[in-house]
């Protein structure tokens, strides 16, 4: 039988559903997976000062590997992987840009030179030493704050989907305001339908049909701004330390919600052309991208990109 429950978690709504044997049983599962993801949230939070992530940036720069637990671990080895693929586009040492760029959209103004130049000395490759080892964190600049924002919820709903497997459910899908991962397809079914857009409303709606894998959109349909005359959003690039500039919108395929998070915020950054190949370098990744220019909304997707 089908059963769903929607929960806040995280700052966004959270809907997970499933199918089980009986109601008992699917809810008793569902308990277990909402309390992963508060488990999660009290971990890698940027907004909650005794989080585990935000402890540990509070203590850049540091002169010794700081010991952290599993979670934190493989979050930011996966992130240095994306790192690395992406040239950059994604970071995690974003923090001191994002808090920046979040006073900038509440202000509409563009952040001070000076204070943005302070920002972005903390902020780039090379600033978290990883020691496999002894799971240690080095944050080897002042001012350093880690923002798991293009990465943390998808790893949430990754474990939260692990922990529904161990409570025998087969057929799961975990929507995280958008961020979509599912395990097997319900019964019957060839898998699970989920309708995607970029610029919200009925404006090109596409639908995908997954299992086994997850479906992620970035972009400025929700939270963009216009200061000076440009679109901005929410996107933070971090070679330039402003939000991403022009109306554009990535949905992102992948195997897991923790690479899909991630690579479609770095795509977001890069725009079509670089993301393109950034994309044809995480396997089993697929895209749509989509933008506005003086001719009106553009469409490109990857030939991997599903079709109905």
């Amino acid at each position: 039988m089908r059963v769903a429950e929607t929960r806040r978690l995280m700052g966004v709504p959270w809907t997970v559903t499933i199918h089980a044997t009986d109601e008992s049983r699917g809810r008793a599962a569902l308990a277990a997976a909402f309390d992963e993801i508060e488990r999660l949230e009290r971990i890698l939070s940027d907004y909650d000062p005794r989080s585990e992530l935000s402890r540990l940036s509070a203590a850049a720069p540091t002169s010794t590997p700081i010991p952290v637990g599993d979670d934190v671990w493989r979050v930011l080895v996966r992130a240095a992987e994306i790192t690395a693929a992406s040239d950059g586009a994604f970071d995690v040492t974003v923090g001191p840009l994002t808090t920046l760029w979040r006073q900038a959209r509440r202000s509409e103004r563009l952040p001070r030179p000076d204070k943005l130049a302070a920002a972005r000395a903390a902020v780039g490759p090379g600033g978290i030493v990883l020691d496999p080892l002894r799971h240690g964190v080095t944050l080897v600049r002042p001012g350093m704050r880690i923002d798991l924002g293009g990465i943390g919820m998808g790893y949430a709903a990754d474990r939260a989907l692990e922990v529904l497997a161990r409570h025998g459910i087969d057929a799961a899908l975990i929507d995280a305001s958008g961020d979509v991962v599912a395990s097997g397809p319900p019964p019957g079914a060839a898998g699970w339908r989920v309708q995607v857009n970029g610029f919200g409303g009925d404006e090109h709606l596409d639908t995908v049909l997954i299992s086994h894998a997850a479906v992620t959109t970035s972009g400025d349909a929700r939270q963009g701004v216009e200061i000076e005359g440009r679109r901005y959003s929410h996107i933070v690039d971090p070679r330039t330390g402003l939000g991403v500039e022009g109306s554009a919108a990535v949905t992102v395929i992948a195997p897991d919600a923790t690479t899909a998070d991630a690579v479609a915020t770095a795509a977001s950054v890069l725009g079509p052309d670089r993301g393109f190949a950034v994309i044809a370098r995480f396997p089993g990744c697929s895209a749509r991208f989509l933008w506005r220019d003086e001719r009106g909304v553009q469409s490109r997707t990857t030939p991997e990109w599903p079709t109905q």
